[in-house]
Parts: C-alpha cells; structure tokens; sequence
C-alpha cells in the first residue's frame, strides 16, 4: 500500500492516527470555517452565541434595490469592524503558514471573510476565500476594489451608504446571501481538491453548499482524497463551543504539530 492510499483508507477516529496522516500527507488541503476564527475573538454565525441569534441577513437583491436595506447593512458591518476590526491571527492560521513554507500545502479554501489568512501570511496562490473578504470594499457596478477604510469613516460620519465614482454601489468584498459566489474562486478550490492527497476541515459544520463540497470533491476517474472533519465533532451540528481550543479541535492541534 502506498502513503497515499494509506492517506486515503486511514481512520480518523484516532487523534494519533489523524496526526499521522497529516503527517504522511504531501499535498493538504485545509478547508476552514467560522470556528476556526473563534480564538481570534470573531464569534461564530450559528453558535449560542452567533451573529444570527441576534440579526438577520440582509439579502443581495434587498441590497441592490432597497436605500434602507444598503444602511442596515453598511450600519451592521460597521459595528462589526468596530468589535473586531483589530483580530488577529492565531495558531491555527500560523501552523497553515508553516505548512505552506514547508511545501506540503496545496491550499486553504476558506469560508471566513475576516482575512486572517492573509494576514498571517497565506500567499494569494495559495488562498480561495470562497465567501470573499472584508478586507476590501467592491464596486457593485464595475468591479473595482478599494480599502474599506475610508468608506467607513464616512459612513460612520454620514450615515449615508458609499458609492463608487462610477455611481454603483458599494459593499465590502464578501459573497452576501442570494449572491452567487464567485467562478474563478470556485474553480480554483476545486481543482485543489482534486490535486491534494488530503483534505482536513476545521471549524466548519460543511453545511453551507456549494463551498461545503469542496473537502470531498473529485472529478469522475480521479482518486478521492482523504478527508477529515476531526474539527466537527457530529454532536456540533449546531453549536461551535464544543470545539476543543475554541475551534481548532484534534485535526487543528495535528495540523500545528505536523508544521512545527
């Protein structure tokens, strides 16, 4: 039996054995979801004490055709950015970089939007934030990308939604529901996966399709990766809190030791 077939028939149920795995792997692909922010001080969406326990979302078409709609949501993302613009990254996002200086890392698919893999030194080559970022702030009408910055100072101070200077509205560079996500984004996660001798998730429940697919994806004729979701214990279908080490769980604390 060769290492990648090992990779790909192992079991997980082992924390030892999932360290080893990792280890063994030559080509990983880490998927990472909400829970993974969690010890950055970002709560997560559908925990007890989640962004959605307390909002509900407002919807791209909303955005698109309601002034009201586009001030709720300037509004709410400004007090986002005031809670927890100054979150940093964590061990979890650090053990991704070394994995990546150590050439075993074939990508990170992310769900998050906070930009942390980034900031901790993810190269864009090897980084699809499938639900994009609100590092950025995107022209609705012409696609062009700025620093949030001063979009939200003014906001702040006029309580008027930004546009472009092109008149097209603007929003941070996330993927807002109702909103599809972006091709290019998505194509480059999934030929990772098909490339990768492993795929690990952490804090991610892998119930937000179409990203949520990604970690087991495989064209017809190619062989599936390994996959973990050694960060999602099955009673955490609902609640991120469980998570050991506020969401990096076992398959977090091997991902850091096969970096180290």
């Amino acid at each position: 039996m060769t290492d990648r077939e090992a990779i790909r028939q192992g079991d997980d149920s082992d924390p030892g054995r999932l360290a080893d795995l990792i280890a063994r792997a030559s080509r990983i692909l880490v998927f990472t979801g909400a829970g993974v922010s969690t010890a950055s001080g970002i709560p997560d969406y559908r925990g007890p004490h989640g962004v959605w326990t307390t909002r509900t979302s407002v919807l791209y078409e909303d955005f698109l055709r309601s002034d009201a709609a586009r001030r709720r949501y300037w509004q709410e993302k400004l007090e986002d950015r005031e809670q927890f613009g100054d979150a940093r990254p964590n061990a979890v996002h650090h053990a991704v970089v070394d994995l990546e200086r150590a050439g075993r890392l074939e990508m990170v698919v992310t769900q998050n939007v906070d930009g942390l893999h980034a900031a901790a030194g993810t190269s864009p080559r090897r980084l699809v934030e499938v639900h994009g970022t609100t590092r950025e702030v995107e022209c609705q009408r012409c696609g062009a990308r700025s620093d949030p910055a001063p979009h939200f100072a003014r906001f702040a101070a006029t309580g008027e939604p930004p546009r472009c200077d092109c008149g097209g509205y603007l929003k941070p560079a996330t993927v807002s529901f109702g909103q599809d996500l972006r091709p290019g984004d998505l194509a480059r996660a999934l030929a990772a996966a098909d490339r990768c001798d492993f795929a690990v998730a952490l804090g991610s429940t892998l119930s937000v399709q179409p990203a949520a697919s990604i970690p087991r994806h495989r064209q017809p004729g190619s062989h599936r990766p390994r996959s973990s979701r050694r960060g999602v214990p099955p009673h955490r279908r609902r609640r991120r809190r469980d998570l050991p080490g506020r969401g990096e769980g076992s398959a977090g604390t091997a991902l850091k030791g096969a970096a180290a």
